[in-house]
């Protein structure tokens, strides 16, 4: 297999034992090796230089000293050996020093280390699922976090609520010379893509995929084969990547999803004559390995 997908890999130790600590916020305060990621809703705080980097502040920055609501702070484990906690910043406090600024995750993908972009997909999705879940769902009432926040609890009726993926499917579609992809309305001209989709209850993935290419686009699809996985946190989702044979069909837009679906060649996509998906979305990764290995 090739590398890793953008956000995957073991970029981080979790250690999911020291969320159980009652006391794991004071350990992490006592410790001055700790690093802090501090956001301000789904934005970062990045250092913009010469390279963007994560701007990892120690206990001691105003900024983090100033954090009175301990709900604000979750564990995320050890990255490159030194505890990390992501700092959810209350808005008096969320300040930008010379150098720094807050910045959203998707367009900083590609020029963040890789071991970076995971730790911020990570530190993203959590801080997402956290202030949308505020309240318990069952009674309304205002839940808490536990588990260093990767838990939240209704001190009312005890209901337990953790952090939820939402799994979608996306797929290379080929009957081995041609790849069925489509376009969105909304991508700019001349983009094409591989077909996705979200994954329904009391549905199987290789389910999910033949539907999913069924509904899009009117093909019937065989020989459903896992390829990768990639996390997406915009804003929680994981994407699951498969290969799958197509008996020959021109495509047949059903759902609306789609605005345009048609076969490719090699020689098409090589000619250019379509704008592929960025080099950081599992799609892309998914028709560079078609290209590359004909069946």
């Amino acid at each position: 297999m090739a590398p890793e997908n953008l956000f995957a890999g073991a970029y981080l130790d979790r250690r999911a034992e020291a969320r159980l600590r009652p006391d794991w916020l004071a350990e992490a305060q006592g410790d001055t090796r700790t690093l802090y990621i501090v956001m301000r809703q789904s934005a970062a705080l990045v250092l913009a230089g010469e390279a963007t980097r994560i701007a990892f502040l120690p206990g001691t920055d105003p900024r983090v000293a100033a954090t009175s609501d301990p709900d604000r702070m979750l564990l995320l484990g050890w990255y490159q050996n030194q505890r990390c906690v992501l700092v959810d910043l209350e808005p008096e406090h969320a300040v930008e020093q010379p150098g720094e600024s807050f910045a959203e995750l998707r367009p900083l993908a590609s020029e963040l280390p890789a071991s970076e972009a995971g730790l911020l997909a990570y530190a993203r999705a959590l801080n997402i699922w956290r202030a949308n879940h505020r309240y318990c769902s069952r009674c309304g009432t205002a839940s808490v976090g536990i588990r260093a926040g990767h838990a939240r609890q209704c001190p009312n009726c005890g209901a337990q609520n953790f952090p939820r993926l939402d799994p979608a499917i996306i797929v290379l579609v080929h009957d081995g010379e041609r790849a069925l992809l489509g376009r969105q309305a909304s991508w700019q001209a001349g983009r094409y893509s591989t077909i996705a989709g979200f994954v329904e209850p009391g549905e199987s993935l290789e389910d999910a995929v033949r539907r999913e290419v069924r509904e899009e686009t009117g093909v019937e699809t065989h020989a459903v084969a896992y390829h990768s996985s990639q996390p997406w946190p915009f804003p929680s989702s994981l994407m699951l990547g498969f290969t799958a044979r197509a008996w020959h069909a021109d495509p047949v837009l059903h759902d609306g999803e789609l605005e345009d679906a048609r076969w490719f060649t090699r020689a098409d996509i090589h000619a250019g004559l379509i704008t592929l998906p960025p080099a950081a979305a599992i799609s892309r990764r998914l028709i560079e390995h078609w290209l590359q290995h004909a069946d």
